[in-house]
């Protein structure tokens, strides 16, 4: 079983590197790294050909956005499994890919997902949130439950059955994706009960005032274009989960 890991990146030579390393890194041989880089002008690139012996696959463009060079990556990727790992994050551990294997190898089931902590920007051993995803179904995101984006995982039949990243969400794209997998769809989803992303804070989403404004509505508009209708409390719950992170504990 192959599995794809794709990296967006725009000018991320201060991090990319601890990226494409935590992959070189994993204890599991069969991975298909591919880095779509959004044109830059910083040493991203130059990074990136010193990992020659981790990334399969690159290519550096101006893209439309970061769920548009999402597709690219999607578009590129052959693997059995796929995922994404941007370019300010790290895979947790060695294993983190292992018991991705794992989950897909000794369970029936099309996408699987794990916990995340959120760490510092400089020092990525300093947690500074826990999100425990724990085991979710359908019904539970009618009551503001998600899995975290960066430690979600799918089978390839999925992107063949289900499409891709819709592009009309700039900013909730990965909320739409997982919504159309798991809710309308009814896929099949796994639990590993690991952290096996470290995220730096200050993601896309929520990196400013108006794209967290932004992302709310486009959390609604997600329901409404797969045909779905949530509670009027759904997207509310979304945002209060987040509280909780704070207090959780790895």
């Amino acid at each position: 079983m192959t599995v794809s890991i794709i990296t967006v990146c725009f000018n991320s030579g201060q991090t990319i590197a601890d990226t494409l390393q935590s992959i070189r890194d994993q204890d599991y041989p069969f991975i298909e790294s591919v880095v779509v880089d959004g044109g830059s002008t910083d040493n991203t690139m130059a990074i990136v050909q010193r990992y020659a012996d981790v990334v399969t696959t690159s290519i550096s463009e101006p893209d439309k956005g970061i769920y548009d060079a999402m597709n690219k990556g999607l578009a590129m990727a052959k693997g059995d499994v796929i995922g994404i790992l941007n370019s300010d994050d790290l895979l947790a551990d060695t294993q983190s890919i292992s018991r991705v294997v794992q989950a897909f190898s000794h369970q029936a089931c099309d996408c699987v997902y794990a916990d995340l902590v959120y760490v510092d920007q400089t020092d990525t051993n300093k947690v500074v949130r826990y999100w425990k995803s724990g085991k979710g179904t359908a019904k539970d995101f009618y009551y503001g439950w998600m899995p975290p984006h960066p430690t979600f995982y799918v089978s390839r039949r999925v992107l063949e059955q289900c499409g891709k990243y819709d592009l009309r969400f700039p900013v909730a794209s990965d909320y739409e994706y997982m919504l159309r997998l798991i809710v309308k769809h009814q896929l099949t989803v796994s639990y590993i009960p690991h952290v096996l992303v470290k995220m730096r804070m200050g993601g896309y989403s929520n990196h400013s005032v108006n794209n967290r404004k932004r992302s709310f509505f486009e959390n609604h508009e997600a329901w409404r274009v797969n045909g779905l209708k949530p509670y009027f409390f759904t997207v509310w719950f979304k945002i209060a989960r987040k509280f909780k992170q704070y207090l959780a504990k790895p």
